[in-house]
């Protein structure tokens, strides 16, 4: 048994690492869906189709628990799939399965609340303090996930989406540094236009950008904070594990790389961020 961990390309490595880090004798099945990427600017059915699809394949190769890797899963397919397909998939699999997202746990570090936390409405206008920037899909954009949870919790918070399409894709080929620092500086530049001065305060709601995030950091002000997904979704899934030992989750340190694309080693971006070279094998 393992844990298992879905993204539609590479940038779930940047979860990934964490998690292993944090869980260094668990067993690890990574799935790049690169034969699918980018899901971002697909419709709804199809991002809830394809990520159950990667779950299955998960499932098959021996995982229990997965990740799903992606905010664009885990905004738009996430809540279909664990009320729908994960309790028809355990009883075919004769085994106690689960997915989880990556959105909770950001939402929890952006507000500083539990995510049973929902704040009481009194009625009275509450002027935001605090703009919070998210930097994510169209598809994700589109949920207006973060909007509606954050705006649960936290009413002094405003919350503004940037869509950044195509920047995953330019991620996952490895593109050069120079033209993502003018996409990148481009995304910045408009949302700040849009709400008139920059955030205070960054979430990269896309898990390929983390890949990147010293550039995201370059064009916005110095210090300002940026919400980091890895260490979130292993604080969470830390706790998650603590209060459900039921799961296996292998104890032999395996670490498994797979994909729908092409396989054997990816970008040297993502070997320089990997730290050594990565080799993905046929799913």
């Amino acid at each position: 048994m393992a844990i298992g961990v879905f993204d539609s390309g590479v940038g779930g490595l940047t979860v990934h690492r964490e998690l292993t880090r944090r869980f260094p004798t668990r067993d690890f099945i990574y799935l790049a869906d690169q034969a699918n990427a980018p899901i971002g600017s697909k419709t709804g059915e199809e991002i809830v189709d394809i990520t159950r699809s990667g779950c299955e394949r998960l499932f098959q190769a021996g995982a229990s628990v997965i990740v799903l890797a992606c905010n664009t899963a885990s905004a738009v397919a996430l809540r279909r799939l664990q009320q729908t397909w994960v309790p028809e998939a355990s009883k075919r699999h004769g085994r106690r399965v689960n997915v989880l997202g990556i959105i909770v746990p950001t939402i929890e570090a952006a507000t500083g609340l539990p995510w049973t936390y929902e704040a009481e409405r009194r009625g009275d206008k509450v002027e935001a303090i605090d703009i919070t920037g998210v930097f994510c899909t169209a598809a994700t954009a589109i949920s207006r996930v973060y909007e509606i949870e954050i705006d649960k919790r936290r009413e002094d918070l405003a919350v503004f989406s940037e869509p950044c399409p195509g920047l995953a894709g330019l991620i996952e080929l490895g593109a050069p540094t120079e033209e993502l620092t003018v996409v990148i500086g481009d995304h910045v530049d408009a949302l700040r236009r849009r709400i008139g001065r920059y955030p205070d305060k960054a979430i990269l709601g896309c898990t390929h950008y983390e890949i990147v995030a010293d550039i995201f950091a370059s064009h916005l002000p110095p210090g300002t904070p940026l919400i980091h997904q890895p260490t979130a979704v292993a604080d969470a899934l830390e706790r998650y594990f603590q209060r459900h030992p039921e799961y296996g989750l292998g104890d032999s340190g395996r670490r498994a790389f797979l994909t729908t694309g092409k396989t054997g080693p990816q970008s040297d971006r993502v070997s320089q961020f990997w730290g050594s070279p990565l080799s993905f094998d046929a799913a």
